[in-house]
């Protein structure tokens, strides 16, 4: 087998990888991270205001 013959019976895979930004799927995410903030920040009022003037 000649250099020529190994070199044409190798098969080469190739791999496209698309990377997919879907607008709507970040909106939602970002949406639920913020809910997650106001609600984190309401809490953290909640504790200074009424529970530590407490002690």
């Amino acid at each position: 087998m000649t250099s020529r013959e190994r070199r044409d019976s190798v098969e080469v895979e190739t791999r496209n990888v698309e990377e997919r930004n879907d607008s709507s799927l970040v909106a939602s995410t970002l949406i639920k991270y913020v809910a997650y903030l106001i609600i984190f920040f309401g809490l953290l009022y909640f504790l200074i205001k009424y529970v530590f003037p407490m002690f």
